[in-house]
């Protein structure tokens, strides 16, 4: 922040949520959304920010970082942060964190809501409904409840799939070298070899 700045400035460069920028406005910051730039564009720019926050579109690189001489933090908004120059943003001691619990639960949702779209045969229903067809006894599918789910990998995500699983009361196992014996029971799922998981 220069001294003629009485506020951090935070420049929004890939798409989010529209509450992103409520959310920093909120908390003093004059905030700017400029999405879809090219590198050069983002370099003649980025010299008047303090903040920068990004997602998987923005690419930070050491050209960027060298442009940005007010940039002390680099927030993205989710786990990987592979498109930004890490070692190089801490040389110049810009901050770079991210988000790793913000997408949890939609993805975990998500695939509950995959399994129901499976199981209950939703894309050929729909396919068949929008051609003018309505094969009703075609697609009964199956229910979920008393089914075998297999997670390969317990970690955050995996942990809210099992949970959601359980509450369907869906028989989980769980294939993932770093879970504990301890940690099975507590989310109430089977600990198994890769092996076991697939026979089932």
């Amino acid at each position: 922040m220069t001294n003629a700045q009485t506020k951090p400035r935070v420049l929004i460069s890939d798409k989010m949520d529209p509450n992103a920028a409520r959310i920093f406005e909120e908390r003093g910051c004059d905030v700017d959304v400029i999405t879809g730039e090219t590198p050069e564009q983002l370099i003649a720019r980025i010299g008047d920010y303090d903040g920068l926050a990004i997602r998987s579109s923005t690419k930070v690189t050491a050209a960027i970082l060298d442009a940005a001489t007010n940039l002390k933090v680099i927030g993205r908004a989710g786990i990987g942060v592979d498109n930004v120059d890490i070692p190089y943003a801490s040389s110049k001691g810009v901050v770079v964190m991210n988000t790793p619990f913000g997408n949890s639960i939609t993805t975990a949702e998500h695939a509950i809501a995959l399994m129901f779209a499976l199981a209950r045969q939703l894309p050929e229903a729909n396919a068949k409904t929008q051609a003018g067809e309505w094969p009703k006894s075609g697609f009964m599918g199956v229910e979920l409840t008393g089914k075998t789910l297999g997670l390969i990998g317990a970690g955050n995500i995996g942990s809210i799939v099992a949970s959601r699983a359980l509450g369907l009361r869906m028989k989980v196992v769980a294939y993932d070298p770093f879970l504990t014996e301890d940690r099975a029971v507590e989310m109430g799922v089977e600990k198994v070899d890769l092996d076991t998981l697939l026979s089932r």
